[in-house]
């Protein structure tokens, strides 16, 4: 059974903390030069690869006792909030140019460039705490993945839009507040446990 309440705090978080990221940069400039459902759809398979790597990776960690998991989650989502908060702006990626336009260079070029900028990233990393955290890995992928799809389509379709209306350093700081709150709330359960 999915959790709407997982679901939504899994959405919420990722979906903060992927918003001011690099590779939402990286489909808004391959957006601006492919078919966009094209480049959606290689995006949004390498999320869904991550996705399902980090709650594999979180679900693991439930093996550990409660408030092993609850420290080791507090301190990761403390420092997922302070990286947050120092990360430097690395501006547009740039991104080489399939020869052609067809579905499989576009999508395949999407699907790579996502697969090794996400791999190891504060997302996958947080999808792995909320796994833990929440022991109900269903719920933690679908809230994810459907944050990081979110993300690329905006990112894909109305990046600059959204951009130009909504200050970086805000969403930035909002993501980083809700990890550090989260990660507050675990450390306390890791001790009151």
């Amino acid at each position: 059974m999915i959790s709407f309440t997982v679901t939504a705090v899994a959405f919420g978080v990722v979906f903060l903390a992927e918003l001011p990221d690099k590779t939402a940069l990286a489909g808004l400039v391959l957006g601006t030069r492919y078919r966009a459902s094209y480049v959606f759809a290689g995006v949004a398979a390498a999320f869904a690869l991550h996705v399902t790597l980090a709650v594999a990776a979180g679900s693991v960690l439930t093996l550990l006792p409660q408030q092993v998991v609850s420290a080791i989650t507090g301190v990761l989502f403390l420092g997922g909030a302070a990286m947050l908060l120092l990360k430097k702006d690395d501006g547009e990626e740039s991104v080489r140019r399939p020869e052609d336009q067809s579905f499989w260079k576009v999508a395949g070029a999407g699907f790579m460039l996502i697969l090794v900028a996400e791999f190891g990233d504060l997302t996958q990393i947080m999808t792995a705490n909320l796994a833990a955290r929440y022991d109900d890995p269903l719920s933690v992928g679908l809230g994810a993945v459907l944050a990081l799809w979110s993300v690329a389509g905006l990112g894909i379709v109305g990046g600059k839009a959204l951009m130009k209306r909504v200050p970086l350093t805000l969403i930035t700081r909002i993501a980083a507040v809700l990890m550090g709150g989260l990660g507050v709330w675990s450390l306390w359960e890791a001790v009151a446990g």
